[in-house]
C-alpha cells in the first residue's frame, strides 16, 4: 500500500530538515522497518516550503502504532522547532489521496 501525505517546514529550516534527515537515528530506520514502512521519500517544494512525503507500508493499522513508539515520540521532539506541529509535537500532516500510480 503506499501513503502519501504533505507537512510543512518553517521559513530558512530547509537545510536543517535534510541535515537531520541525513543522519536519521539508526533506531528509527529500525522503527520504520519493524512497522512496514519502506521506499521513504520526502520531497520539498521551495516555493511553498510543503513537504510531500511517500512510503510504502504494508498495513495501515501496523504503520499507524510506530507513531506510540518512544523513538518515533523523541524523533517528533527533535523535529519540532523547525516544521509545524500539534501540541504533542507530531507534525502537522495531511494525508493526499493517491490518484495515479505506475510501477
Amino acid at each position: 500500500m503506499i501513503k502519501t501525505f504533505k507537512m510543512k517546514l518553517y521559513p530558512g529550516m530547509e537545510e536543517e530538515y535534510e541535515r537531520r534527515h541525513n543522519e536519521l537515528w539508526p533506531e528509527m530506520i529500525d522503527m520504520i522497518h519493524e512497522h512496514g514502512g519502506r521506499n521513504y521519500t520526502i520531497a520539498l517544494d521551495p516555493d511553498t516550503l510543503t513537504l510531500f512525503g511517500y512510503i510504502e507500508i504494508d498495513d495501515p493499522e501496523r504503520w499507524a502504532a510506530g507513531a506510540d513508539t518512544a523513538i518515533n515520540r523523541k524523533w517528533w521532539d527533535f523535529m519540532a522547532d523547525i516544521m509545524e506541529t500539534n501540541p504533542d509535537n507530531s507534525p502537522v500532516s495531511v494525508d493526499l489521496p493517491v490518484l495515479f500510480h505506475l510501477d
